[in-house]
C-alpha cells in the first residue's frame, strides 16, 4: 500500500492537527518529496514535530522514512550520488568504463527520441505563440536551460534566462505575464528553485513546458506540455546529454517552421558575433588552406 492510500485509510483516526498535516501531504506529494521538513511544516501551517508524529502514526520510524516511501511511490527513488560513486570506485580503473558510458548515452538518445515524438511539436507550438519565453534551469540542469536560451536568442529577442544570480530569483519571476510561456527543466533529485519558478509561473497564468525525466516529476504535474528525456548513466551522476539534445531539436523545429525571416536574423547575429570578435575564424589550415 502506498503512502497516500495509507493516509486516506487512516485519516478518520487521526487527530485534527495530524489530519491537517496529512491533507497537505496528500494534496502536495511532489513538494513533500523535494522540500525540507521545516518548509513543508510552514506550508502546512503546522510544527515539524507534527509531521514526525504523522509519520510515526502511519508506521514509519520518522519523517525521512515517510518521505523516502513517498518518493518511491512517485517513481523518484534513486541511489544517492555518494552510493553510486562508491560502487564506481569499488570497480577501480577499467578500460570498459568509457565504453559503458557511451552505450548508455546512445540508449538515452534513442529512448528520448521515442518519448518526445509528439511533445516536442506541442512545445514548439506553445513557444511560437508566446509573447515572451522564460527559460529556467538550476544546478546540473543549468546547461540544458542555457543551451536553449543561447540558441533561441540568436533569432528571438523576447527570451529571458532565469538563473537566480545574486539572489535575483524573485525579481526575475516578477516579470511574468499571462501571455508568456515558461520552459523549466530539472531531473531527480529536483531543484527547489525550479519548483518555485514553476509555481510562480502557474500563479501568473503562464503556460508551462517542463523538460524533465519522469511523468511523476513535480514539474510535470502542473505543466501544459511535458517533454521527457532519459538521464541513465553508469557514472555517479545523471546524464544531461539527452536533455541538451532536446533543446537542439526544439530549436531546429522553431527555425524550420519560421522560414526565411528567422534564417536572416540568425545570419545577421552570426555576422555581428564575428565582427565584434566574440567569434574567431578557424585557422587557415582548418579551412583547407596552408600556413605560409
Amino acid at each position: 500500500m502506498g503512502v497516500i492510500n495509507q493516509i486516506l485509510d487512516s485519516f478518520s483516526s487521526l487527530s485534527p492537527k495530524l489530519q491537517a498535516a496529512a491533507r497537505f501531504v496528500v494534496d502536495h506529494p511532489s513538494e513533500v518529496v523535494i522540500a525540507s521538513m521545516r518548509s513543508v511544516a510552514e506550508r502546512a501551517g503546522e510544527q515539524p514535530a507534527t509531521l514526525v508524529r504523522l509519520a510515526q502514526q502511519l508506521g514509519y520510524s520518522g519523517w525521512p522514512d515517510l518521505k523516502s516511501a513517498l518518493a518511491h511511490d512517485l517513481g523518484l527513488h534513486h541511489d544517492s550520488y555518494g552510493q553510486r560513486a562508491k560502487s564506481l570506485a569499488a570497480r577501480g580503473r577499467s578500460a570498459e568504463l568509457p565504453g559503458e558510458l557511451f552505450v548508455a548515452q546512445h540508449q538515452n538518445l534513442k529512448t528520448t527520441e521515442m518519448q518526445c515524438a509528439d511533445s516536442l511539436h506541442q512545445a514548439a507550438s506553445l513557444l511560437r505563440r508566446a509573447e515572451t519565453v522564460h527559460i529556467a534551469g538550476f544546478r546540473a540542469s543549468y546547461p540544458i536551460a542555457y543551451a536553449l536560451f543561447y540558441g533561441y536568442r540568436l533569432f528571438r529577442n523576447t527570451v529571458q534566462l532565469i538563473d537566480g544570480q545574486s539572489g535575483g530569483l524573485e525579481m526575475q519571476v516578477r516579470l511574468f505575464e499571462s501571455k508568456d510561456v515558461l520552459v523549466v527543466t530539472s531531473f531527480a533529485p529536483y531543484s527547489r528553485e525550479s519548483l518555485l519558478v514553476a509555481e510562480a509561473a502557474k500563479a501568473a497564468g503562464l503556460q508551462i513546458i517542463a523538460l524533465t525525466d519522469s511523468q511523476a516529476s513535480p514539474l510535470a504535474f502542473d505543466a501544459d506540455v511535458t517533454v521527457l528525456f532519459s538521464i541513465a548513466s553508469p557514472s555517479f551522476f545523471p546524464s544531461v546529454v539527452a536533455g541538451v539534445a532536446l533543446t537542439e531539436a526544439l530549436l531546429e523545429l522553431l527555425v524550420a517552421d519560421a522560414g526565411k525571416s528567422v534564417a536572416q536574423k540568425i545570419e545577421r547575429a552570426e555576422q555581428e558575433l564575428f565582427h565584434s570578435g566574440a567569434y574567431l575564424q578557424a585557422p587557415a589550415s582548418r579551412l583547407g588552406g596552408k600556413f605560409p
